[in-house]
């Protein structure tokens, strides 16, 4: 079997306005298709940037999220940028909150992380 890359990942977001504005507005995702699908209550938004394509869920009766302490299943989603440090940077003029940039241990490269509004963990990585 052949895997070739990542179509997708896809996530469970509560609010739509609050949603839509973090990833469209602050990241730079470009919204590709939305439905609203009211027989499962909830939204379908596509969202892309780059080569990175989301689909968010917008399910305001969702169960939060399980993460501290952390939950099997998905840990983190990781974005690979040119210079974490400009990122970072760039994310806090936008209000978005960052921890403080750190290498990974085993290679070294810049790294660090935010959240988005529901508290999923993004990483930015060299």
């Amino acid at each position: 079997m052949q895997l070739n890359q990542l179509h997708h990942i896809a996530i469970i977001c509560s609010d739509y306005a609050t949603s839509k504005h973090f990833y469209c507005d602050l990241l730079g995702f470009k919204p590709l298709h939305e439905v609203k699908r009211a027989d499962r209550g909830d939204i379908k938004l596509d969202v892309t940037n780059g080569a990175v394509q989301l689909e968010l869920f917008i399910k305001p009766q969702a169960p939060k999220r399980a993460s501290y302490p952390e939950a099997q299943g998905l840990r983190h989603i990781a974005f690979s940028v040119t210079d974490v440090a400009a990122t970072i940077a760039e994310l806090q003029q936008l209000g978005i909150k960052t921890e403080p940039l750190r290498y990974d241990t085993e290679t070294g490269a810049a790294m660090t992380f935010f959240f988005d509004p529901d508290g999923l963990p993004l990483e930015l990585h060299e």
